[in-house]
Formats: structure tokens, C-alpha cells, sequence
């Protein structure tokens, strides 16, 4: 695997007394970043979108404990703060409770500053190893098609859904690669795209409302996407217009993966209906990029994500291995405590 070539963009970094994100808002027209020197100004770009990708909100979290620690604040509140950014990925809560852990323990600043990094490090081993697993289910000549972004972006590297499509085409299993645009945000037209183009991958965006006659044309054989949680019996939380993508799938015979660390998985969740969705301001629908393009008067709801069933997913890929056809004895199987 040439990482060199396929997984060049590394999105959030530590600068030992700062930790840099790339301002993910702004892509693909600037490429600018923003330093956070406060726990305070970590929790705003994880609100704010500066940094999203469930693994990388994560990663940033424990960067943001870090931050805190170095000046002295109290660490819960700081904890507190920066678990109440986000509710649906639980990647937050679990990097943030392995920080809560090493802080019990007595970790001083340089402590959790490691923490922060093997978190980081993990993250990328594991997508790797994602890559390697789900791009060996894949036949060789399929057409694939994504949502959302789930790249290096979102990740330490590499990225979950987009890194098994990276392995895919370096392995010439995938031949033809397409992205929905993923409203409201644009993660796909604006984050994927410019992640694919980087890496010299062909790949044609797509409306989000194409989809299905895409897969009915027999385009593609398998969607590919990430997760912000995953429930004990399958169920998988990610970016909103993904169940409707199983759906269609399902109808036209097209096989339908999630790739995502075993960060993601909760056991805690019983099932989707407990998974907390967010809902964000309806002026995100109401505007693109912040010029309204609705009439006054009109309201909008504004669901970041949905849930889709287990008995919709082939496969759960994980650094763990896969689950074919998950339910809850699988997932217990692998993941059961």
C-alpha cells in the first residue's frame, strides 16, 4: 500500500503547546487553519464544525484535555464541556473517558499529552487495518459509492469508509468510485471530492437524490460508509441521508458495508432508538454558505443523523475484523465485555 500517495492530508495536529485543525468549513476553496490553546477553544471548532469525523472529534478532545491540563484549569469542567459538544459520535465520550481514566490514575500534563497521542496513533493503525479488511470483500471491477466524508479528514488518516476505498483502488478491486454531495454541509462534494482528487483517484459526485437510479443503472455494488455510533444489536448512527442509501441498496440488490474503529461500537446502546440525534439550527438548511436561499417565512428540521438497521448492513468492518449480516450475538461475540 503506497500511504505515501493514498493518505496525505492530516487534518488535526499537535504543535506541543497548541493543537492545529484545519478549518474544514472553508474546504476546498481555502486550505486555512485555526490553532486552539484553550479546552474552550477546542469545544467551540468541535461545535462549530471546524473539525468533524466522529474518530477525529475524538482525537481533538483528548488534545483539548491536554490543553487544559498544561494551564492548570480544572480538568471535570473542562470534561464536561467538551463531552456536552456533540451528542451522537461517541468516539468523544470514549476519548474523553480514557482521559478521565488516566487522570484518576494520576497522569500529569505529559501523561495524558501521551494519551492524546497513542489515541491519534491507534486510530490511524486501525484505519489501516479497516482498509485491508473491507477492501478484501470487495470483487475486483466494482463500482462503489459513499457518503458523507470519512476520509483523513475526519480520522487520524487514512479514514474508515474512505480508507477501505483507498486500499480498493490501490488493490484494483474498485474500479469506479462515486460520492453523494450530503446536504446540508456539502461533506462530500467539498471533503471527499478534495481528498479523492488529491490522491489522483477518478471518482464523479453525484446528487444525494440520484443515488438510487445510480444503483438501478448498476453503477455500483456496494456503499461504503462511516458511523458515529454503533448500537449492541447493528444498528449504525451516521450522517443523515444514510438509511435511506440501505434502503435502495437493499432493492437493487447492492451490498452495504460500515467501516468504523471499535471506538464507535457502544455496547451500552441497546438499539438505534436509543442513540441521542442531533439536531442542528434549521438556518443550515435555510442557506448555503451563509446566503439564504429560502423565502422568509419558511422553517426547516435540521437531523444531522439517522440510523440505520442492522438488517440492512452486510458487513461491519472494524481493526477487530468483520461482522457479516450483524445482530446482537455477533456483535456481543466481538465486542461483548
Amino acid at each position: 500500500m503506497d500511504y505515501d500517495r493514498y493518505d496525505r492530508v492530516r487534518a488535526v495536529q499537535w504543535h506541543g503547546d497548541r493543537l492545529r485543525l484545519l478549518d474544514q468549513r472553508l474546504l476546498p476553496q481555502q486550505e486555512h487553519w485555526i490553532d486552539c490553546r484553550d479546552a474552550a477553544a477546542v469545544t467551540q471548532a468541535i461545535r462549530d464544525l471546524v473539525v468533524r469525523g466522529a474518530p477525529a472529534i475524538g482525537i481533538a478532545a483528548a488534545w483539548g484535555v491536554v490543553l487544559a491540563a498544561r494551564a492548570g484549569e480544572p480538568l471535570e469542567p473542562a470534561l464536561a464541556m467538551l463531552r456536552a459538544a456533540r451528542p451522537t459520535a461517541v468516539n468523544l465520550m470514549w476519548a474523553l473517558d480514557r482521559m478521565k481514566a488516566r487522570i484518576a490514575a494520576g497522569a500529569d500534563a505529559a501523561a495524558l499529552a501521551r494519551e492524546a497521542q497513542a489515541i491519534q496513533d491507534e486510530d490511524l493503525a486501525a484505519n489501516r487495518h479497516m482498509g485491508e479488511l473491507g477492501a478484501s470483500l470487495i470483487e475486483p471491477g466494482a463500482g462503489v459509492l459513499t457518503h458523507c466524508n470519512t476520509g483523513s479528514l475526519a480520522t487520524a488518516g487514512f479514514g474508515t469508509a474512505l480508507g477501505v476505498i483507498r486500499a480498493g483502488v490501490a488493490s484494483g478491486r474498485i474500479a469506479r468510485v462515486y460520492a453523494g454531495e450530503t446536504r446540508p454541509w456539502q461533506q462530500g462534494a467539498r471533503l471527499t471530492m478534495y481528498e479523492l482528487v488529491r490522491d489522483g483517484i477518478p471518482a464523479k459526485l453525484i446528487a444525494d437524490s440520484a443515488a438510487a437510479h445510480l444503483m438501478r443503472a448498476g453503477e455500483v455494488q456496494w456503499v461504503i460508509v462511516g458511523a458515529d455510533r454503533i448500537a449492541a444489536n447493528g444498528d449504525t448512527a451516521n450522517k443523515i441521508g444514510t438509511y435511506q442509501l440501505a434502503i435502495a441498496a437493499r432493492h437493487h440488490g447492492v451490498k452495504f458495508m460500515v467501516a468504523a474503529p471499535s471506538s464507535t461500537v457502544d455496547m451500552a446502546t441497546p438499539d438505534g432508538e436509543a442513540i441521542e440525534i442531533e439536531l442542528r439550527d434549521p438556518a443550515e438548511l435555510l442557506s448555503t454558505a451563509g446566503r439564504r436561499t429560502v423565502v422568509e417565512g419558511a422553517e426547516a428540521w435540521n437531523p444531522v443523523f439517522d440510523v440505520t438497521p442492522a438488517e440492512l448492513i452486510d458487513a461491519i468492518v472494524t481493526e477487530r475484523g468483520v461482522i457479516e449480516r450483524p445482530n446482537a450475538a455477533a456483535m456481543q461475540a466481538m465486542f461483548g465485555r
